[in-house]
């Protein structure tokens, strides 16, 4: 659903760059001559490209707005046509390609009007490409890195407003992967391995959702690492932060039982 949004976002706006240039259009059914060097007036390719992108055959679209450019590089049309590259493989789901284009876009119009709008099509075209927890997550950190540069760079814009909203989410994503490897190291009796993966969650990523189970298992491997004194802290923190949650209960329980001296207080009825 996220990603539906995302791509609604990225559509709506890209409507307001794609301008047709005077005359038609060629017509007729799509064939393999779209893509294939043959000397062509910008007009035509310009069209030709916008035919396909309407026709919603985007990896053809992008190959031709790179023809565009290609065969116009000095026309006033080369730089749209970088960008509509970009949107087009994005469309088209070649995430290496849409990436490729908006920063050729960037090196080449960095102070452009649409240079937002490119680093928003490098942001989306990563944070597609985000996996499940069980997976590596170099991924979700480039696209940690994509979105935080667009906020640097242009925070007021609403491309902005919707990475701001994306950092949440992937940082959470990144927060639940820290906890899964933790998970992973508590089950093969590894206390300290456990313990540094479960503190990353609480250092870093304290805002996330995953922050209260983290502290209750910090709680359990101070506690198998024969450490009291610092599962009764990640207890009386949890309890102070998160008093109603069964993380607590289920902390607050385990140091009753394990360490009582100077133990958290109650939990709330």
């Amino acid at each position: 659903m996220l990603r539906n949004h995302a791509r609604f976002t990225a559509a709506a706006v890209i409507a307001c760059l794609v301008l047709p240039l005077a005359g038609c259009a060629s017509g007729g059914k799509k064939t393999r001559a779209d893509t294939q060097y043959v000397a062509r007036d910008v007009n035509t390719l310009y069209n030709l490209a916008k035919k396909r992108l309407d026709q919603r055959d985007y990896a053809t679209a992008g190959q031709v707005f790179d023809e565009v450019e290609r065969q116009h590089p000095y026309s006033i049309w080369a730089r749209r046509a970088q960008l509509m590259s970009a949107f087009s493989y994005y469309a088209a789901r070649d995430y290496t390609k849409s990436i490729e284009s908006a920063r050729r876009f960037l090196s080449i119009h960095p102070g452009n009007r649409d240079a937002p709008y490119a680093y928003y099509l490098i942001s989306l075209s990563y944070y597609e490409q985000i996996t499940d927890v069980t997976r590596d997550q170099s991924t979700t950190k480039q696209a940690l890195d994509a979105l935080g540069e667009l906020i640097r760079r242009y925070p007021d814009t609403r491309y902005a407003a919707d990475a701001r909203l994306k950092v949440d989410l992937v940082r959470d994503h990144l927060a639940g992967k820290e906890m899964e490897i933790g998970r992973f190291y508590q089950r093969r009796a590894q206390w300290l391995a456990s313990v540094m993966r479960f503190r990353t969650v609480v250092d870093q990523y304290q805002t996330t959702s995953h922050t209260p189970e983290a502290l209750m298992r910090l709680t359990e491997s101070y506690l198998a690492l024969g450490i009291p004194a610092e599962a009764r802290r990640s207890a009386a923190v949890l309890g102070a932060n998160y008093p109603n949650t069964k993380w607590y209960q289920r902390a607050y329980s385990l140091v009753q039982k394990h360490a009582p001296a100077a133990a958290a207080a109650s939990p709330a009825a």
